[in-house]
């Protein structure tokens, strides 16, 4: 009876959604009936791939070619797929080919006009003998099936979590390696609208080799973009080929059936947000991406923010816009929609005859380097700034490309490397027709109107695309993002991001009251020992900051504990760059690993250990105990830049367990591990979110990022939030 009613409710309703947007039916074994005959479709057994509709479709897109062609294509295709690669030269080398074409990917009206499009059901993956599975629906372009569809019935137990299951085994079987590595789009639904747990619902996905981010969509109205509405009626002779080649042509009279066939169902919402010819080709064409990801390579797919925000750009530039804002929530991806759109925009202005030239501004070392690792990993060719003088001349010569390979490139650049030298000489100093496309990262920060650097950036061409990137404008009189960058491009707001599961909700934790006794007494102890002393120095002294260094590592302790995960990290933002100092030296006499530390006599007979890490830090201890934790200080005028960014990289692969920082990695830091923040000092506004969605990157299981809250910034929160719903509304 559950089948039954998963298929009537769900699966045959979809099918006949499909058939009614353009997809044939096709039948696996042939239906020969008094009522209606269809031939069988002969299938690629190791593959799936229709042999028929891919050998027509690869004749038809190469009309030089021959049979043996086709079929050197056939074996080409599935040797390819053999890969352990998720797919990656399939679909780099073979589908996105331009010479020898399996899909015409050349525009979306080619793509319509010159493809085949087909679906069929319970079509069999992997040994038929032995293990397969069944995916409900299959879709089809020239042959190949480039994405399936599972479906439930509503309330199916565990919604979602049991399908993420069920493909993190099949991820790891090598029977199935081939069909997965040629899908491009996965869906799972259960025909429900999205819960709050994101359990219920319509996903899409891409494959990977461990865990599945099943992603949920939401359209954004009728101008976002545009799904071109083909729907005709399936005509009463492809209903009946549909129901009596999989036996249940009573499904005609059932109720359920006839119901979920009018209405319209979430399922359906996704299938036209994905698979309408338009959305489809975008999809395949631009919102791909492989990953060389430090844990093993991962295979990303558009997230519907990205897709609408690439299509707001490209409705910006079409009205002769040059600059605006994107403002979308801190972990929601800026990065790779800045990738993504050097994809996307490439072929936008290649169709106007218009060589684009990207960059991507930052105001930080670190940053950089973050960008150019995040670029390099998606395959991007990043071409570093090694001096102004370079800059300059990049800019003068209008050079396009700097690599032999092909690849689409990004130059990575502080926006301290622009200087008077790096303005635009005049127009004829191109040699080919260019347009600059500035991706300016962290637009809330030092961007200011009144500093040089900005103006540098503005005049090095007047005529160049200036993209800003933020996750928190700055808003009200005064400085305000808009006043430099222009109007909001697109939105997404970080309740948006929650909802979506794209980042986390955060929970403030309050202190404890015995703690706050005890740091009242540590504050009065200081105080009658110095009558005379400032605020700031109370709270970098010892005898304040040695209890409150033992709360933060017995509660991270306490916090690792409870989820049964050791590499839940932490960072703690201190009051003061004298406090950081303090409490480093604090933990290092405390709590650091002695692994981490080296140690020898000094002449006073004293057991000096120094951290290896820190190298230049000396802290004095007579009797060593073992210790259990490792810890970094990041202050921007300590050490050496590389070595900070070492701490980072480990902090990040999970070999540090605490960061200690004053003014350092409150905003455009990201590390999915960090999820609890200890925070001792009270930020405002902008960068008050900043600093607290530095916890929000979803990890594991993790439900929550936690802040400790020791600043008391409830109040200051709450004006934020709202001050931001408000620029929101306008």
């Amino acid at each position: 009876m559950g089948a039954f009613c998963e298929d009537s409710r769900v699966k045959f309703p979809t099918l006949m959604h499909l058939m009614g947007m353009g997809y044939k039916y096709i039948s696996q074994r042939g239906l020969f009936t008094k009522y209606v005959t269809i031939p069988k479709t002969e299938s690629d057994t190791l593959t799936n791939i229709l042999l028929q509709p891919f050998s027509e479709a690869y004749l038809r897109l190469n009309p030089l070619s021959t049979q043996d062609d086709a079929d050197a294509m056939l074996h080409r295709i599935q040797k390819s797929l053999n890969n352990d690669d998720l797919g990656r030269q399939f679909y780099k080398e073979i589908l996105l080919d331009t010479t020898n074409k399996i899909i015409d990917l050349s525009s979306p009206t080619n793509f319509i006009r010159n493809n085949t499009f087909q679906v069929a059901t319970e079509m069999t993956c992997g040994d038929l003998s032995y293990d397969n599975f069944r995916p409900d629906i299959t879709i089809f372009i020239n042959g190949l099936p480039l994405a399936f569809i599972e479906v439930k019935k509503e309330n199916n137990h565990e919604g979602v979590d049991a399908e993420r299951k069920r493909m993190k085994t099949r991820f790891t079987n090598p029977c199935f390696r081939r069909f997965l590595n040629i899908t491009q789009i996965m869906v799972f639904s259960n025909d429900m609208e999205y819960d709050e747990q994101l359990k219920q619902g319509a996903y899409y996905a891409t494959i990977g080799k461990t865990n599945t981010l099943y992603n949920c969509f939401r359209e954004e109205g009728q101008n976002s973009f545009p799904i071109q509405k083909r729907y005709h009626p399936v005509t009463p002779e492809d209903e009946e080929i549909l129901l009596r080649d999989n036996n249940v042509p009573q499904y005609k009279n059932n109720s359920d059936y006839k119901t979920n066939c009018k209405a319209e169902t979430p399922t359906k919402r996704l299938c036209e947000s994905l698979f309408s010819f338009e959305r489809f080709y975008f999809f395949l064409r631009y919102g791909i991406a492989y990953v060389d990801h430090p844990n093993g390579l991962q295979k990303h797919v558009m997230r519907y923010p990205q897709v609408f925000a690439t299509k707001a750009i490209e409705r910006h530039l079409d009205k002769g816009e040059q600059k605006g804002i994107i403002w979308h929530t801190q972990g929601s991806g800026k990065t790779a929609l800045a990738y993504f759109n050097v994809k996307y925009l490439t072929d936008y202005y290649s169709q106007q005859d218009i060589v684009p030239q990207f960059f991507f501004i930052v105001d930080r070392i670190d940053l950089l380097e973050q960008a150019q690792k995040e670029f390099t990993r998606r395959g991007l060719k990043v071409n570093p700034v090694q001096s102004k003088e370079d800059f300059a001349k990049l800019i003068k010569d209008g050079v396009t490309t700097q690599n032999k390979e092909g690849k689409l490139e990004i130059t990575v650049v502080n926006i301290h490397k622009f200087s008077k030298d790096s303005r635009a000489l005049a127009k004829n100093a191109y040699n080919v027709k260019v347009k600059r496309i500035y991706f300016i990262d962290e637009a809330h920060r030092n961007y200011n109107p009144e500093g040089s650097f900005l103006k540098n950036l503005i005049a090095s061409d007047e005529n160049a695309i200036k993209i800003a990137l933020t996750g928190t404008p700055i808003i009200g009189e005064g400085y305000n993002t808009k006043d430099i960058f222009g109007d909001y491009i697109h939105t997404y707001y970080y309740n948006a991001s929650i909802s979506d599961g794209y980042t986390l909700r955060l929970i403030r934790e309050d202190i404890g009251s015995n703690f706050k006794i005890t740091m009242k007494e540590a504050l009065n102890s200081i105080r009658v020992k110095k009558q005379t002393v400032k605020e700031i120095d109370v709270y970098a002294h010892e005898n304040y900051v040695h209890p409150l260094l033992d709360y933060i590592i017995n509660d991270l302790q306490d916090f690792r504990s409870k989820y049964s995960d050791p590499s839940l990290g932490a960072l703690a933002v201190c009051n003061s760059k004298e406090q950081a100092i303090m409490m480093y030296r604090l933990f290092l006499e405390n709590y650091a690993d002695d692994s981490e530390l080296d140690n020898y006599t000094g002449e006073d007979g004293q057991i000096i250990y120094r951290s290896i890490s820190a190298n230049e830090m000396e802290v004095k201890k007579t009797s060593p105990q073992k210790g259990r934790y490792r810890a970094a200080l990041i202050l921007h005028d300590s050490f050496d830049k590389s070595t900070r960014s070492k701490w980072i990289d480990l902090f990040k692969d999970g070999k540090i367990d605490l960061l200690i920082v004053f003014q350092m990695l409150q905003t455009g830091f990201d590390a999915p591990r960090l999820k609890k923040l200890y925070l001792h000092r009270m930020v405002k506004e902008h960068n008050l979110l900043q600093t607290l969605t530095r916890v929000n990157r979803p990890y594991k299981a993790m439900k929550f990022g936690h802040v400790v809250d020791f600043a008391n910034i409830e109040e200051e929160y709450s004006k934020t939030n709202k001050d931001y719903q408000e620029e929101l509304e306008k």
